[in-house]
């Protein structure tokens, strides 16, 4: 039931066409599945350490020379909670666009359920939205406007959110409500103007085991502000759980290809890229967009009381 109902949701936000989130997105959400959703945090059974850059439409130059291309930092956290069958995340995103940069942090506590041979996770998230405006990277049209920002200025919001992960042995499927608290950033003389919107993602995955040495993961992802959607779609093959590679499509954006490999013995530290080729309004945009990822695994203390299987699945 709960496999058909995520479908459900997933088919009905398909086809809504891209949006300027106000959230930054990820071409390897696959790998970092706890900013999709909090419920994630704990999940895999290891304590993990993830940083991400994002360079959106490299080389991107404005026309009158200010701003410049959107650029996205995120480092998260998680590990498991044993002793009460849950888990603790933690992140902190900076995103730039342009004369506009958002600052968020979150911390987010999730609590496992088993279910015979799955996982059920619920978890709720809190933290601070903080946003920074250059008014004097503006080009206006009329300079007279009252609602105008001339100086820099920065304002920052409680935020909070809930999410729901779901895992079996070969697919998984969860959802994220991000911004649920009613906040408005009050730049210029009209704080209507700039809400904090809310969002929704959806995320799932499905392994196909082709032989002993390789495996295959499909993905998808939809984001939506509950007005617009836009969702990706991604194939990664898995050799020897060693190193990766696979396709990925944006609906209305870009395709990309996704590469990485896993170092040092126990594999616990990984690397990955992913490149984005812009297809759609391509006048408007640079032809590129680029991400670095690292992961590393702490090893799993013999004291934990809990004896962990890895696999490639659920560890990278």
């Amino acid at each position: 039931m709960l496999k058909k109902t995520f479908y459900t949701l997933l088919l009905t936000l398909i086809g809504a066409g891209a949006f300027a989130q106000q959230d930054p997105l990820f071409t390897q959400y696959m790998f970092n599945n706890l900013y999709m959703t909090p419920a994630y945090a704990g999940v895999d059974g290891v304590t993990r350490f993830t940083a991400i850059h994002r360079s959106q439409w490299t080389g991107y130059q404005s026309t009158l020379g200010d701003g410049g291309a959107p650029t996205t930092q995120m480092v998260t956290f998680n590990t498991p909670i044993y002793k009460l069958r849950s888990g603790f995340g933690a992140y902190v995103i900076n995103d730039r666009l342009g004369p506009q940069n958002n600052l968020e942090a979150q911390a987010m506590y999730a609590y496992h359920l088993g279910i015979k041979e799955t996982k059920l996770s619920v978890a709720v998230k809190v933290g601070i939205f903080s946003q920074r405006i250059n008014g004097n990277v503006y080009r206006y049209i009329d300079e007279d406007d009252p609602e105008i920002v001339n100086t820099r200025q920065q304002q920052t919001r409680p935020d909070l959110g809930f999410g729901i992960f779901y895992r079996a042995e070969k697919y998984y499927a969860g959802v994220g409500f991000n911004h649920i608290l009613p906040n408005t950033l009050e730049f210029g003389e009209d704080p209507s103007r700039a809400p904090l919107s809310n969002h929704v993602n959806f995320v799932g995955g499905y392994f196909y085991e082709v032989s002993f040495d390789l495996r295959v993961q499909f993905s998808a992802a939809v984001r939506s502000d509950l007005n617009k959607s836009q969702i990706d779609f991604a194939g990664i093959g898995y050799l020897k759980d060693t190193m990766w590679g696979g396709l990925a499509f944006r609906g209305g954006e870009a395709a990309s290809l996704l590469l990485g490999y896993s170092l040092l013995k126990d594999k616990s530290l990984k690397l990955g890229t992913a490149v984005d080729f812009v297809l759609f309004d391509r006048e408007a945009k640079d032809n590129l967009s680029m991400e670095f990822m690292i992961s590393y695994d702490l090893p799993v203390s013999i004291n934990s009381g809990k004896r962990i299987i890895r696999t490639p699945r659920y560890r990278h």
